[in-house]
């Protein structure tokens, strides 16, 4: 018999499952054409209880069912994290589905079921299992992505996301099979044990294979092609989602398959694709001229700084790369919520010309954006400076010199097109007339949420990067 606290140690995911559910039962009884806000707000009650579960968690660490799952400080600081992305995302929603028409219920009810498998994917603690829970979160954001119906470009992007996503899923679990091969378990501390004495042959091509399969969920390189295209058809707060909540899942399971199991031959990889990684998505963004396809190269030179805090692998690296996720979440949730709210009906205004002059038209618009970006750059006073001040300073301490170099000079390329947005926004003539509407009270909160994390994360980290080390010390026993 499965014991109560058991349950407890999944409540979480048990509270956003019923909000779920919830959510599509009552959708078909609204009429068709109303508005789909008393459905976000459910979702959002939903969220906010899950936040409270998890709370609640935090008296019951330990193993549950049968030792596929581990609740400890670094699940509870990833349920933490995908559930405030969850709620921003949502909030961010409300009026963006009013203005492009999107009258899907079942938008919301997807978000919760994604982050199920997203919360799921950061406390198993069994392959399996976590193969399960990166399906319950892919599906999820395969749909999402496709949820702008009238656009053309929005189905291309849920389809290429689809059938890219799904070789990526086949990788995965081809190395699952082939850890068990090797070691004769499937559950993470079972293979640490194993893995203790000379790792054979078939441990180093299941390592492999299954870092090929993560590597393109969190998008880095060289299994990042999908993301530009993705990114620019999805709708902007789905894409808000999928560049982080999924991405900080993944890194998560990263971080258990390569630490939490003494994975063998991992070094290189993550080093070759740390490096490939930063240059080839900042080189990538100085070209564009669509804001959304920037972010989105941004977001894979973002998963090589990530990257340069695994190679570092010590304890400093792994809560350097955890407190990097929760940052670049804030920071990233905000600069596309901006994106999603100036986009106007059908997402037209999207371009650097669009944003022209933006500063004068809608001053206080403008001035948020600023601030995502300079954190995005790692400009003090934001996230973003201790998140890659934290990065870098791991690299050094394990001699990681020249890859700390790489990336010290990737991030002065980033300066250049995110700067660039910025003189558009306050140093260039308008081009256009695209308008600005007023800032809603449900995109004011998400954007509140946002920025407040990003000033809160660069004027006083240390409480977060304390839950941080305790998660990577939690991670390494």
């Amino acid at each position: 018999m499965i014991p109560s606290v058991d349950y407890i140690r999944i409540l979480p995911e048990i509270v956003l499952s019923i909000f779920g559910i919830i959510v599509m039962m009552a959708d078909p009884l609204m009429p068709e054409q109303s508005p789909k806000k008393p459905l976000g707000m459910i979702a959002v009650i939903g969220t906010l209880a899950g936040l409270a579960a998890t709370a609640y968690q935090t008296g019951f660490y330990g193993g549950a069912f049968y030792n596929t799952i581990s609740v400890d400080s670094f699940s509870v600081f990833f349920h933490v994290v995908v559930l405030l992305i969850a709620l921003a995302v949502i909030l961010t929603s409300f009026d963006y589905l009013e203005v492009q028409r999107i009258r899907s219920g079942e938008y919301y009810g997807l978000i919760l079921f994604g982050s199920v498998g997203m919360m799921l994917m950061s406390s198993a603690v069994e392959l399996v299992l976590i193969f399960i829970a990166l399906e319950i979160s892919s599906i999820s954001t395969y749909i999402l992505a496709g949820m702008r119906r009238r656009a053309a470009e929005s189905a291309e992007s849920s389809l290429k996301y689809f059938l890219l996503g799904s070789f990526a899923t086949a990788f995965f679990l081809y190395g699952v099979a082939l850890v068990f091969g090797a070691t004769h378990t499937t559950n993470v501390y079972g293979i640490a044990k194993y893995l203790q004495g000379q790792p054979s042959t078939l441990a180093y091509l299941a390592v492999g294979l299954m870092f090929v399969g993560l590597a393109f969920k969190v998008g880095s390189a060289p299994f990042h092609v999908w993301t530009p295209d993705v990114y620019e058809g999805s709708p902007a707060p789905v894409v808000a989602l999928m560049s982080t909540g999924p991405k900080a899942a993944a890194f998560a399971v990263l971080l258990r398959v390569l630490f939490a199991t003494g994975a063998p031959g991992w070094f290189w990889m993550v080093w070759v694709s740390a490096v490939l990684s930063m240059t080839l998505g900042n080189i990538g963004a100085l070209v564009q001229q669509n804001v959304k396809r920037l972010l989105a190269y941004s977001s894979i030179a973002h998963a090589g700084y990530i990257l340069v805090a695994f190679a570092a692998a010590k304890q400093v690296g792994i809560s350097a790369a955890i407190f990097y996720l929760a940052s670049y979440a804030a920071m990233n949730v905000g600069a596309f919520a901006v994106v999603s709210h100036f986009a106007s009906t059908g997402e037209k205004y999207v371009t650097l010309d669009d944003y022209a002059g933006l500063g004068r038209r809608s001053p206080i618009l403008a001035a948020i954006l600023t601030i995502f970006l300079l954190s995005l750059i790692g400009i003090p006073v934001t996230s973003g400076f201790f998140a890659k001040f934290y990065v870098f300073n791991a690299a050094l301490q394990s001699n990681l010199v020249g890859l700390t170099i790489i990336g010290v000079m990737n991030s002065a390329i980033a300066a250049y097109y995110y700067l660039r947005v910025i003189v558009y926004m306050y140093m260039r003539d308008e081009r256009t007339e695209a308008p600005v509407a007023r800032i809603p009270a449900g995109l004011g909160i998400g954007l509140a949420i946002s920025l407040i994390a990003t000033i809160y994360l660069g004027v006083w980290p240390s409480r977060v990067l304390d839950c941080a080390m305790q998660s990577a010390q939690d991670l390494m026993k």
